[in-house]
């Protein structure tokens, strides 16, 4: 497996963030275009298509967002598992939840200086990840 560091830990999934959002968008396009061109007596039917079409993307957007939200979960307590190891105290409260997730990949030589860093210069997570020197690969996260 490919080392990760900042330039290449985003991971994308063709088959999800390209051909679905593509389905999808092609499907909201024709039903819309069904809709517009239905004759009267075909009308019904082509608001069910169009209504179908959107709750198929309500259902793709929250079920992305409720994945997501399960994984930062788990980071937070993975996180705050690691700071009690290394301090022995509770993670500090003034962090934010995209700090934490950005932190996941500094080593363990770097993570208490840069979480102290993070909270007193209130670092984003892009400059977090970027003040990285030494990654600690995630090659879960989805």
């Amino acid at each position: 497996m490919k080392n990760q560091n900042y330039k290449n830990h985003a991971q994308l999934v063709p088959g999800f963030h390209f051909l679905t959002f593509a389905f999808i968008l092609a499907l909201l396009g024709g039903s819309i275009n069904y809709l517009l061109r239905a004759t009267p007596e075909n009308k019904y039917l082509a608001s069910l298509v169009v209504l179908i079409t959107i709750i198929l993307i309500l259902l793709a957007w929250y079920a992305r967002g409720f994945a997501l939200k399960a994984q930062d979960r788990a980071i937070r307590a993975e996180e705050s598992l690691r700071y009690y190891i290394m301090t022995g105290k509770a993670m500090p409260s003034e962090l934010k939840m995209s700090q934490i997730i950005a932190l996941r990949f500094a080593s363990d030589a770097e993570y208490l200086s840069l979480l102290e860093r993070a909270i007193k210069e209130d670092l984003s997570n892009k400059e977090i990840k970027m003040a990285i020197q030494h990654w600690r690969a995630d090659y879960y996260r989805v």
